[in-house]
């Protein structure tokens, strides 16, 4: 995969005004940055540029301000941090992206080695709709472009998109980490192959359900999406959150994972509560078995042994979505639980793991093991689209031709 599109070492730095396109999106409570997750992971590409003079002219989204100038969404709020983050000062840029002239005077003015702020490419209406005409402007601003921003990879935007092919373009060092970790875990993996899927709705990954049963060797379901495929198989699910609608399209992806040699794995018992509270009144039930005034809320611990014996069979896990209400105690057993135990078998070196989505990232670090698998994306929509096998605007932008 790495030779697939060209990075920065494709690039000549020295001394080049290069537009880097970044996710600055982050959350902000209080005039303050709350998660620096996704700042912290630009560093080592910002580094690269200025160490050989060139200037880093950050380009990002934030928030929804719906293409006009909205002062409630300047990027101008993030500079303080980017700064600390990366010990170098940051200039901010102001513009409206309709006339450029001011942006480009403030560019040309700052020193070589220069970190710089663009305000919010969403302010124009441009932006969203990958105008060729902004992607210019934004073009008349830089020597060369590199796009450091899986995570809105997804999206064919003006700074995502259009402007990749006016420039030099390439990925930067945070983006080719995360394709290099992407092909590991489904790309070209090490087989078997395992993945994990949870979250409460089935509806909203049918396509990541019907692309995975087609290329891994195991599939395991779980959260609320389970028991819409207990349902779909007759049994009793009581009170639990399904889609019983989807019943068809369940048996039909289990019917795709049958042809295509995929196991699918359902919990066999379920920690059951009958109000949805933290420490709510529970017992565990087999789920030939369960209570038709209760509901599941985390698979139970005969099911977590099976996940972990499947984990224990397999050489690359994929990961998206909780296996319970994790935010709940004690309906996080069973995330936690797996979690770990796929991060001592990565520990081992027997295993690479590869996770991502906004509740997985979130269930990792309660676990206290974000930091132990062998990747965990903070691209939540560009993380899904890529694991249901489509193709991404961004990094197809940034192929070799």
């Amino acid at each position: 995969m790495a030779s697939a599109f060209k990075t920065l070492s494709d690039l000549d730095l020295s001394g080049k005004r290069v537009l880097l396109r970044a996710d600055l999106n982050v959350p902000v409570a209080d005039g303050k940055v709350t998660d620096a997750t996704r700042i912290e992971r630009l560093v080592p590409t910002i580094r690269e540029i200025v160490k050989v003079d060139g200037k880093a002219i950050l380009l990002s989204h934030f928030g929804r301000p719906k293409g006009k100038v909205d002062e409630a969404f300047s990027l101008e709020i993030v500079c303080p941090t980017l700064a600390e983050i990366t010990g170098h000062p940051v200039g901010f840029v102001k513009t409206d992206w309709i006339d450029v002239s001011d942006a480009k005077r403030a560019i040309e003015e700052a020193p070589a080695g220069s970190v710089l702020v663009l305000e919010n490419t969403r302010f124009h209406p441009g932006e969203e709709a990958n105008d060729i005409e902004l992607a210019k402007r934004m073009a008349s601003l830089g020597d060369v472009y590199v796009n450091d921003a899986f995570s809105a990879a997804h999206r064919a935007h003006a700074s995502t998109e259009a402007l990749a092919h006016l420039l030099p373009a390439a990925a930067g060092l945070a983006m080719q980490a995360e394709l290099e970790a992407l092909e590991k875990g489904l790309g070209n993996p090490e087989k078997p192959v395992i993945a994990i899927v949870g979250g409460a709705k089935v509806s909203s990954k049918i396509d990541l359900l019907e692309n995975l049963v087609t290329k891994v060797d195991a599939l395991v379901i779980g959260g609320g999406m389970a028991n819409t495929f207990l349902h779909a198989l007759g049994l009793e699910i009581g009170k639990s959150l399904a889609e019983k609608d989807l019943a068809e399209t369940a048996i039909r992806i289990m019917e795709t994972a049958n042809k295509s040699h995929c196991a699918i794995v359902l919990p066999v018992d379920g920690t059951v509560a009958w109000q949805f509270a933290a420490n709510a009144p529970n017992r565990t039930y087999g789920m030939d078995a369960m209570d038709p005034t209760g509901m599941i809320l985390d698979v139970g611990p005969q099911s977590v042994d099976r996940i972990n014996g499947a984990i224990d069979e397999a050489k690359t896990l994929d990961w998206n979505g909780p296996l319970g209400a994790f935010e709940m105690t004690p309906f996080d057993a069973a995330t936690v639980a797996v979690a770990k135990h796929a991060a001592a078998r990565t520990k081992a070196g027997k295993l690479v793991s590869v996770a991502g989505g906004g509740d997985t990232v979130a269930a990792l670090a309660h676990a206290g093991v974000k930091d132990k698998f062998t990747y965990v994306s903070t691209a939540g929509g560009a993380f899904l689209e890529w694991m249901e096998g489509k193709p991404l605007p961004g990094v197809e932008a940034l192929k070799q031709g």
